[in-house]
């Protein structure tokens, strides 16, 4: 059986935690950021974990992660 290719795209975006959750940043801080208050502009900056929802589809793109 051939190799299995990883998506790059989602590799770039996704890391592993030691536990085999999925790392992800969190969306809404590349522009427009005058309007968004101090606040919630320092908690977009922190990470979040991948939705459980979505795990299965991730682990199908990142076979080797």
């Amino acid at each position: 059986m051939p190799k299995m290719k990883t998506s790059k795209s989602a590799a770039k975006r996704f890391k592993a935690t030691g536990t085999g959750k999925l790392k992800r940043s969190k969306a809404y801080k590349s522009h427009i950021l005058t309007k968004k208050t101090t606040k919630r502009k320092r908690n977009l900056r922190k990470p979040a974990m991948t939705d459980s929802t979505n795990v299965k589809n991730m682990k199908k793109i990142l076979p080797y992660l």
